[in-house]
């Protein structure tokens, strides 16, 4: 079933039936996880992590021949 088919059977439901829709969509956003909450990120948490090089922005001996 496309999505287009799936929103107009929805759409005519009453309202009361509508509703009950809603509230099954919702139990299955929880249960498959997708209602969790992320972790919080905090700035500089990958701080030393990575390593940049001093000659990193200095221009890349394969080019030469282009430049």
């Amino acid at each position: 079933m496309t999505d287009i088919q799936l929103y107009s059977q929805i759409s005519a439901l009453p309202s009361d039936l509508k509703k009950q829709v809603s509230d099954f969509v919702s139990s299955l956003r929880k249960k498959s996880g997708e209602g969790k909450k992320q972790k919080e990120r905090h700035f500089g948490y990958a701080k030393g992590f990575f390593q940049i090089n001093d000659d990193f922005d200095e221009p890349l001996d394969d080019f030469k021949d282009y430049m």
